[in-house]
């Protein structure tokens, strides 16, 4: 049973900063794709940045440059480090891992962001 579990949203204002974190269970956590997504309300869930177990990158066009996502895989834990945050941002997070054809997703964490 996989377990993630997301930290680190809350309120800030426009142009500032957070860092989400997401503390994954289970074996073998650096072979495996980790993700980071998001929803607004009334909006579809969408990938914000992704990366695999070599450490390659990838990120939605309205993040790239403010956004970059990490993993340290001795703590089992991906980072979304946050700058430059925009109105837009606001969303609820949500962490993800993919374990071929199993996707697993934590319980997600909000992220305000004022004007």
């Amino acid at each position: 049973q996989v377990q993630l579990v997301e930290s680190g949203g809350g309120l800030v204002q426009a142009g500032g900063s957070l860092r989400l974190s997401c503390a994954a269970s289970g074996s073998f956590f650096s072979i495996y794709l980790m993700g980071w997504y998001r929803q607004a309300p009334e909006k579809q869930r969408e990938l914000v940045a992704a990366i695999t177990s070599g450490g390659s990158t990838n990120y939605a066009d309205s993040v790239k440059g403010r956004f970059t996502i990490s993993r340290d895989n001795a703590k089992n834990t991906v980072y979304l480090q946050m700058n430059s945050l925009k109105p837009e941002d606001t969303a609820v997070y949500y962490c993800n891992q993919i374990r071929g054809p199993l996707a697993y997703w934590g319980q997600g964490t909000q992220v305000t962001v004022s004007s």
